[in-house]
């Protein structure tokens, strides 16, 4: 009830604008020990993925919190753990605004942010201050690549990351899909992904020894694939034995929402109208990767029954964004539960 109050008059702002005040209100009632006004305990359903122990199997994707600012208030509101970033190595404005825009007819989002973030330090200095990660709470850094460094040069600015965040990272996601920093998908194809995915597990192996601790390494992958390009992803993320993938990304496609207000704005669809191709390929790379390789599921969930469909096609864990903004912690805690009665992933 008061999460629907408070989302009409966010809805009344740009959507810019109303994502920062609500992190900062999301923060302010953490630190005034208020969290529970709009959410309960979270739910208990622990379950252990890439060697990690999971709390319960609902995380927030990335994106919401680029730069790590609200995590111990996030962490409040009944997440299994929070995925942060994407981060890049040197800061960056992003795209010009606007580039977030609601679509409330089809419960859609289309953004175009283009990674703007303040740079990987400036998120690090964040965690360092967080007393989630520090209490156990497991925590995804998404790493990315500037948008002015040339796609020759991308693999760099992935490697000048995972070297830093890996010590502060429960798990580290390699975001290789987004749509909207100009030519970065090409990464996900045969030979650029082949070459990437090498020097990650080479850089994840030196890493490893120096820290004394094994950090697993996470793919993030498009919705916009063909039944080939799933084969070729399935293929490396088994050859490099990567350790587990996100299923999936925003689309470019636009099902349902071409002929509403803001449905033909360029940027990534998120939200309900992307769960059925997000899930369809979540379904086709489980029976390809046939168990070698855990799978994230993400795209579309709007109520518990989205979350079972996603462990039902095969993801261990999933992830909520757009859901969140228009349905509030309390979504968290359906999901959670709706996961927690039902039958443990295989």
């Amino acid at each position: 009830m008061i999460y629907s109050l408070l989302r009409r008059v966010l809805f009344s702002m740009d959507a810019e604008k109303a994502h920062g005040i609500a992190l900062n209100g999301i923060s302010l009632l953490q630190a005034s020990g208020l969290s529970g006004l709009v959410s309960d305990r979270p739910v208990d359903d622990p379950v252990e993925v890439m060697g990690i122990r999971f709390p319960n199997r609902v995380g927030l994707a990335a994106g919401l919190d680029k730069n790590g600012a609200h995590i111990d208030g996030l962490a409040a509101l009944g997440f299994g753990h929070i995925e942060i970033g994407t981060t890049t190595p040197r800061p960056q404005a992003g795209n010009p605004k606007p580039r977030i825009f609601r679509i409330p007819e089809a419960r859609a989002i289309i953004n175009r942010m283009g990674f703007n973030n303040g740079g990987v330090d400036a998120l690090l200095a964040n965690v360092r201050k967080a007393e989630f990660p520090k209490k156990g709470g497991v925590l995804g850094i998404n790493i990315g690549k500037n948008a002015d460094t040339p796609m020759e040069m991308a693999a760099e600015d992935y490697l000048t990351c995972l070297d830093k965040v890996y010590g502060q990272a429960s798990y580290v996601t390699v975001n290789i899909s987004s749509p909207n920093t100009r030519n970065l998908r090409e990464l996900q194809q045969d030979k650029a992904l082949d070459d990437l995915l090498a020097r990650l597990k080479a850089a994840q192996q030196r890493l490893a020894d120096q820290h004394g601790r094994y950090v697993p390494l996470v793919l993030k992958i498009a919705p916009d694939l063909d039944d080939p390009q799933i084969g070729t992803i399935a293929a490396a993320l088994k050859r490099h034995r990567m350790d587990g993938v996100i299923a999936t990304n925003t689309t470019l496609s636009r099902p349902g929402v071409e002929n509403l207000p803001n449905g033909n704005e360029a940027g990534g669809l998120s939200g309900a109208p992307v769960f059925r191709i997000s899930t369809t390929v979540l379904g086709k790379l489980a029976h390809a990767l046939a168990g070698e390789v855990p799978l994230i599921g993400v795209g579309g969930i709007m109520k518990g029954e989205d979350a079972r469909a996603k462990i039902s096609a095969g993801a261990s864990l999933v992830q909520i964004y757009s859901g969140f903004i228009y349905r509030g912690p309390e979504l968290v805690r359906e999901a959670a539960e709706s996961l927690r009665t039902q039958a443990k992933p295989h």
